[in-house]
């Protein structure tokens, strides 16, 4: 077995290459080792005993591996040579098959630093849960220490500190593996330590390791992460001129996202392109990420082309996809469609998926939906509070007026006040005065003013005339006149609306004196008298 170019151990399996470069496997069984080789009989094993997880021929006398029972379109002998020899991710089939017990050790290891006070920095207490497993973690294939890097992608920092232990024990004679430097890399990028991810990757060659595909592509991530898009190409540029490196679907859909953020579709849609003319075949994530770049650009047709593709294709959508594309119809504020996707991962979205929550809640505000407040009131509710935007008010505030929902609406504003959210949309002020306005309630509309007025709200114009309106039609001429002072004390002087509401005011009234009052009061400001001011 050492005498292998290469070999994996798979819980009980190991896939090995031959002499002539082709694929057998390794079964570590009751009566000792067996050799099971060639591809017909590996089939008859792998269905035989996993069943779900590898079934088939491709055709060309190449197993191909399925997941979950839906193809995905890779020859068995790719991904296993992809695994242990392309750099693309090395543990992929050791994380699936590492085995229940040592699985079960890292879940335990993982609980002690998240649940034991490893995530404040404590070094020592770190250091004490890690050598307490030293044993599975620093085993020869690396596996469990890979795993246990991967199960704490959510907790970068802490990752990094994991690794930076292993670090330490290198200098003590435990061998490190490019795979744990590119995971290393990684976390240095995602906590924005540049500068650290440059050195591990210089690090790596300094121990012996020698530059792969795995650690090109890491660096390129870091410099992804840090929007360091230029240096990220370089380092692409870099691996193509390494004689022992070729780039893999992994680094070109490092390329793809690089691209789809900046928005440069025509440069991401080349390296799709690329990817075919490399032999090739996208997986699940070059079709996420392209889908993402489209929505980044807000190219809904492209999105939708691609999506379709997808369910034509050897590659179907999976969950992630379902949620680019909720995202997708949420902006584009395609309602209809964007319903149908959300009840696909509804359950998904109401737990977890916070800002496909805010997505659409923007999307119903801003449609003609009949029961748009319903629902997006039921979606408020699974926001926590400190996800809450104050943006949010501000919509609601506009949606509860077009309605007409004065109560509603009020909730929104007293909320706005108390987040100290302030209204620069002369738009939003125009839709609470019109409601205002419909619903004959001029007192409310004054103490909105006022509130509006200590709050630093855009203010405009038409609030007071509308309140001078109001008053007017009410026949409370004091205050209706009193308004003229309270909008010179904003700068707002008035114009030849202001006199006119005044004077309409008044005719319907019949109050005449007043009428003439205002009539002269015109001519002195150099306003021309309405046309029907000549019959009085």
């Amino acid at each position: 077995m050492r005498s292998s170019p290469c070999w994996k151990l798979v819980n009980s399996l190991i896939f090995i290459k031959g002499p002539t470069n082709n694929l057998r496997l390794l079964c570590m069984g009751d009566k000792g080792i067996s050799l099971i080789s060639p591809t017909s009989n590996i089939e008859f094993f792998l269905r035989r005993e996993i069943g779900f997880g590898f079934y088939g021929n491709g055709g060309n006398g190449d197993l191909r591996c399925f997941c979950m029972g839906k193809e995905q379109q890779q020859p068995l002998s790719k991904i296993v040579s992809s695994n242990c020899f392309g750099g693309i991710s090395s543990t992929g089939l050791d994380k699936q098959r590492i085995g229940e017990e040592l699985s079960n050790q890292i879940a335990k290891v993982v609980d002690e630093l998240v649940g034991g006070g490893a995530t404040d920095n404590d070094a020592e207490k770190l250091s004490a849960i890690l050598e307490g497993q030293s044993a599975i973690l620093n085993s020869p294939d690396g596996t469990a220490f890979i795993v246990l890097l991967d199960r704490l992608k959510t907790w970068p920092h802490l990752a990094l500190e994991v690794f930076n232990w292993k670090r330490k024990q290198a200098n003590s004679g435990v061998q490190m593996l490019y795979e744990e430097y590119s995971k290393g890399i990684m976390y240095a990028g995602r906590v924005k330590n540049i500068d650290l991810a440059v050195e591990l990757f210089s690090e790596a060659n300094t121990r012996g390791i020698k530059r792969s595909t795995s650690l090109y592509n890491a660096l390129m991530t870091a410099y992804m992460y840090n929007g360091l898009i230029k240096k990220s190409l370089a380092v692409f540029e870099d691996l193509k001129r390494e004689a022992h490196c070729r780039p893999t679907l992994v680094t070109y859909n490092i390329l793809l996202s690089i691209f789809g953020r900046s928005m440069l579709i025509d440069h991401m849609e080349m390296v799709y392109k690329a990817i075919f003319d490399s032999n090739l075949s996208p997986n699940i994530n070059s079709y996420n990420t392209l889908i993402a770049g489209y929505v980044t650009a807000w190219m809904w047709d492209d999105m939708e082309r691609t999506f379709k593709n997808m369910e034509e294709g050897p590659v179907r959508p999976d969950y992630c996809t379902h949620l680019l594309m909720l995202r997708g119809y949420a902006h584009a504020r395609m309602v209809e469609k964007m319903e149908k996707t959300y009840e696909l991962v509804r359950d998904l979205v109401d737990k977890k998926e916070v800002a496909l929550i805010r997505a659409m809640i923007c999307a119903y505000c801003k449609s003609s939906d009949a029961d748009r407040v319903k629902k997006i009131e039921r979606l408020i509710q699974l926001l926590p509070e400190e996800e809450y935007r104050p943006w949010i008010d501000v919509l609601l505030i506009r949606v509860y007026a077009q309605e007409d929902m004065v109560e509603g609406m009020e909730d929104s504003i007293y909320r706005a006040f108390e987040r100290n959210t302030i209204v620069a949309t002369v738009s939003v002020m125009r839709s609470i005065i019109s409601s205002y306005f419909r619903c004959n309630a001029v007192d409310k509309l004054e103490v909105f003013i006022k509130q509006a007025e200590f709050a630093g709200w855009r203010l405009c114009r038409s609030l007071y005339h509308s309140k001078m309106v109001m008053y007017g039609s009410l026949n409370r001429f004091p205050e209706m006149e009193s308004v003229i002072g309270e909008m010179e004390a904003f700068n707002f002087h008035p114009t030849k609306k202001t006199f006119l509401i005044l004077y309409k005011s008044y005719v319907k009234s019949g109050q005449r004196n007043d009428v003439l009052r205002i009539l002269g009061a015109m001519c002195k400001a150099g306003f021309s008298l309405p046309l029907d001011a000549l019959s009085l």
